[in-house]
């Protein structure tokens, strides 16, 4: 397994693995704050050095690469842009809040190993500028072999509010089949229209298009969505692990491939979680950033291979 390296910046983090910046995560975001300010991984490139995520679209200025967000708490919007308000739509509202990075736990500028992880506080303010909650989170870089290298997200969310907390999504506000929420993956425009494949109990399901919008809301353990490269030849998949939830729900997939591509384990889709002060909801998911297509019985011998490297 190859080594990882950090390379610290005054508002990001390069992390490198066989010559190759496979991520760059910016913790100081200054964005308009319709965009919802907050900590991003963008770009993220496989081992081959194509860029497989999106990044502030047109359609959806908010959409950074991979970022951990929330879509409802008690009504403030920590996603950016429009809120979902039941029986009136989308509608623009001064609720908009933002994620500031306070400060590394661990990312050691130049550390070389065959993992590098970046660890961190950070704190959830409402557009009035309320602290509402507090944040560890740990990300785990885990270096290339056969053209796969991995990624581990662990946070944990703290109520520092002064009441209960309740977090939420559009679904849980009326609006079938939008329940993003936690770490969200836009993906680059060439995966619009790409494949997704879950495990069923007959091995595999495997969609396209806007037939994925079949597996809007599944339970599956994992999810491997796979498409095209624009500026090079070729594909990519990116496999990602529904992970565990310390809150009730279980952890559902938002996830579409038209009209754009986007991918979530959520942990409030259709269920709200509630935080008294002092409460915590922990997260934990791993996602896989891999060269080549990978549908079908080919991404379930992906998932059980990463799965075994613990």
């Amino acid at each position: 397994m190859s080594e990882v390296r950090i390379t610290r910046g005054e508002r990001d983090l390069g992390i490198e693995t066989e010559g190759v910046e496979i991520a760059r995560y910016v913790f100081r975001d200054d964005a308009d704050a319709f965009e919802g300010p907050k900590p991003f991984l963008h770009p993220v490139r496989t081992l081959s050095g194509a860029v497989v995520t999106g990044f502030r679209p047109w359609d959806h200025r908010w959409h950074k690469g991979l970022q951990m967000t929330l879509t409802d708490v008690s009504g403030e919007n920590f996603w950016g842009g429009n809120t979902y308000v039941r029986g009136e739509g989308y509608v623009a509202r001064d609720n908009v809040g933002r994620i500031r990075h306070d400060r590394f736990t661990a990312a050691e500028d130049g550390e070389a190993g065959e993992a590098a992880t970046v660890g961190e506080e950070l704190t959830w303010i409402t557009q009035a500028g309320e602290p509402w909650l507090s944040e560890r989170r740990t990300q785990r870089f885990r270096g290339g072999q056969d053209g796969v290298w991995t990624l581990d997200v662990a946070t944990t969310l703290t109520s520092i509010a002064d009441r209960e907390l309740v977090l939420g999504s559009p679904t849980t506000n009326g609006r079938e089949s939008a329940g993003y929420s936690g770490m969200f993956l836009r993906l680059a425009r060439s995966f619009q229209g790409g494949s997704v494949t879950v495990p069923s109990d007959d091995g595999t399901v495997t969609r396209a298009d806007a037939d994925v919008d079949e597996l809007m809301g599944a339970t599956a353990p994992w999810l491997a969505f796979s498409g095209p490269l624009d500026e090079v030849d070729g594909s990519a998949t990116i496999l990602a692990f529904a992970g565990a939830s310390t809150g009730a729900p279980a952890i559902r997939w938002f996830v579409r491939s038209q009209p754009i591509a986007v991918l979530a384990p959520s942990p409030t889709f259709s269920e709200t979680v509630a935080l008294a002060p002092g409460d915590e909801l922990s997260l934990t998911h791993r996602f896989v950033i891999a060269d080549g297509a990978h549908t079908g019985d080919d991404a379930a011998a992906l998932a059980a291979r990463v799965s075994a490297e613990g």
